[in-house]
C-alpha cells in the first residue's frame, strides 16, 4: 500500500470518526431542522397554499429540503475541520509528512460529502416517514447529491483557507450560503418570481442542484436537468481548480 493512500485513508478515518463521535452535532439538528420545516411549510402554511406545479406543497419542498441540508452540512464540515485542523496546529505535522497536497485536498473535501450524503440519507427518511415520495430517478437523485456535497464541501476548504478567526468561517455562509440557498427555489417556483430575480436565479447553483433533484424525485422541474448538471459540472471544476491552487501556493494553509 502506498504512502499516499495510507496518508488519504487515515484522514478520511479522522473525518469519518469526528462526525460519529459528536453526531448530536453533525447529523441530529438537521434531522430536527428539517422535521420541522416539514411541518410548518408542509401541513401549516401547506394547506392554504395547495398544490405547486400539480403536485402537493409538502411533497413539492421534500427535494429542496433535502437539497438544503446536504449543501449546509457539506459545507460546515469541511470549513470546520480544515479550520481546526489550522487552529490547533495539526496542520503543520500533516504540511511536514510525505502527504501530497492533493491528498490533504481530497480527504477533507471527500469528509464533507460523506457528511452531506449521511444527512441527506437521513432527511429523505424524514421525508418518507412524513409525506412518501418515490424516486422517478434514483441515479440522476444520486449524482445531484454527491454533486451538491462536492461543490460545497470545495467552497468549504477555500473559506476556511481564508479564515483567520472562528468569525471568518460563518462569512461565506451568512452573506452567500444562505441567499443563494433561500433564492434557489427551495420553496417555491421560481416562475413566481419578477423577471429581474427568475434572471438571478439562473446564476444560482443552488437553484439548479434543487431542480435537478426536484425532477429526479418528482418527475418534473422548472427547467431540464441534464443542461443543469452540464452548468454544476463547470462550476464544480472551477472550484476544484481555485481550490487546487490555494493549496499548492500554501495560501492560508497556516495561521
Amino acid at each position: 500500500m502506498s504512502v499516499q493512500w495510507v496518508a488519504l485513508v487515515t484522514l478520511l478515518r479522522r473525518e469519518w470518526g469526528r462526525i460519529f463521535r459528536i453526531w448530536p452535532q453533525t447529523l441530529l439538528p438537521s434531522v430536527i431542522t428539517t422535521g420541522l420545516y416539514m411541518m410548518i411549510f408542509g401541513h401549516v402554511v401547506g394547506g392554504r397554499i395547495g398544490p405547486m406545479n400539480g403536485v402537493a406543497y409538502g411533497t413539492y419542498i421534500i427535494p429542496g429540503l433535502l437539497m438544503m441540508s446536504v449543501i449546509t452540512n457539506s459545507f460546515s464540515n469541511t470549513v470546520f475541520s480544515l479550520f481546526g485542523a489550522k487552529f490547533q496546529r495539526f496542520i503543520e505535522e500533516m504540511l511536514g509528512s510525505p502527504m501530497h497536497r492533493g491528498v490533504m485536498l481530497s480527504g477533507f473535501i471527500l469528509g464533507g460529502v460523506c457528511r452531506g450524503m449521511m444527512v441527506g440519507g437521513l432527511v429523505w427518511g424524514i421525508g418518507w416517514c412524513w409525506q412518501p415520495v418515490p424516486v422517478a430517478h434514483p441515479v440522476l437523485a444520486l449524482v445531484s447529491v454527491a454533486m451538491a456535497s462536492l461543490l460545497f464541501s470545495t467552497l468549504g476548504f477555500i473559506n476556511a483557507l481564508f479564515a483567520t478567526t472562528f468569525d471568518d468561517i460563518n462569512l461565506l455562509n451568512t452573506f452567500l450560503l444562505t441567499p443563494l440557498t433561500y433564492l434557489g427555489g427551495v420553496f417555491y417556483s421560481v416562475s413566481f418570481l419578477p423577471p429581474m430575480w427568475q434572471t438571478v436565479s439562473y446564476l444560482n447553483p443552488i437553484f439548479y442542484l434543487v431542480n435537478v433533484l426536484r425532477y429526479a424525485m418528482l418527475g418534473h422541474a422548472d427547467i431540464g436537468p441534464y443542461g443543469a448538471l452540464g452548468y454544476l459540472g463547470v462550476v464544480t471544476l472551477g472550484t476544484l481548480g481555485v481550490s487546487w491552487v490555494l493549496i499548492r501556493r500554501n495560501i492560508g494553509i497556516r495561521m
